[in-house]
């Protein structure tokens, strides 16, 4: 997990400069333009981190330059023979609609899904150590939970117009009903989640300088409450309680490309950055390694 931490603060730092390089490289040179293609559209971290450059730089230049900066820095997002292998080989990970891991209590006898098979399968039998939920804003899946607060939306009859719907009554519900809670009592108060045991928990302050929208708010519940579910598993809980297992919880912003990590030692999602990064890594190593 230190290794990620320190990832993402290379991803930050190398990406910016070296795109202003290319940028200023290309920018004067037709020759070299004449090479780039405008994709259609970019997708993910980077191709939100190049739009968000072309726009702060083509800004400040004319009209022409400003084009030329533009496919300059979308020209870095172009699919490439590497990158669709890697998205193919992403594709076949295990993901689902809300990112959701069913609660324990949804599984009795042999009754189970692909979700705890998966969490038995990577810890257990292939003895991973570190278990990263991961969440991110403006969330479809979240979107949509926070309208089924509405009984009616929320109906059988509704759910059974709808899988995802009834996808996110059956297993994120919990997440909902501490979103409702923690609203009515004004959104100021720490929610607590139980970790790697039923007598460990942790407090978390969701979105204190109140930054984003009310369903990312609930976005960031959810992803804890995924950490408390996925430590509901009797199979994981002699590698949690020994500390052979740890479980993690970041949130991605998709409009800025900033990346949080829940600190449990700050009680909230902390950004990666410089000012953080070495504080974060200590805080893994010491309790997380």
């Amino acid at each position: 997990m230190e290794r990620i931490l320190r990832g993402i603060m290379r991803y930050r730092n190398t990406t910016r400069e070296q795109m202003v390089k290319e940028f200023q490289r290309v920018r004067d040179n037709p020759e070299l333009r004449k090479s780039y293609q405008r994709p259609k559209r970019s997708n993910g971290p980077k191709g939100v981190r190049m739009a968000k450059l072309a726009v702060d730089t083509g800004i400040k230049v004319d009209l022409t330059r400003g084009y030329s900066t533009e496919e300059v820095c979308y020209a870095q997002v172009i699919p490439t023979k590497d990158c669709l292998e890697e998205a193919e080989v992403f594709a076949e990970k295990l993901r689902n609609a809300g990112n959701l891991i069913p609660h324990a209590h949804h599984f009795q006898d042999e009754h189970f899904s692909c979700e705890p098979a998966a969490l038995e399968l990577g810890c257990v039998v292939n003895d991973i150590r570190h278990i990263i939920v991961c969440g991110h804003s403006d969330c479809k899946a979240m979107n949509l939970l926070y309208k089924l607060r509405d009984p009616d939306f929320a109906s059988k009859n509704n759910r059974r117009l709808s899988s995802l719907r009834s996808w996110l009554c059956t297993h994120a519900t919990t997440s909902l009903e501490k979103f409702l809670e923690w609203r009515e009592k004004g959104m100021h108060d720490p929610l607590i989640f139980y970790s790697e045991s039923g007598l460990r928990r942790f407090v978390a302050y969701i979105d204190p300088d109140n930054q984003f929208a009310i369903e990312d708010k609930l976005s960031q519940i959810n992803t804890l409450q995924q950490v408390s579910n996925i430590a509901s598993y009797g199979f994981l809980k002699p590698r949690l309680e020994s500390h052979d297992l740890h479980i993690h919880a970041l949130w991605f912003d998709i409009y800025t490309g900033d990346i949080y990590y829940f600190s449990r030692g700050s009680k909230r999602f902390v950004p990666v950055d410089e000012q953080s990064v070495e504080k974060l890594a200590e805080e893994v190593k010491r309790y997380y390694s």
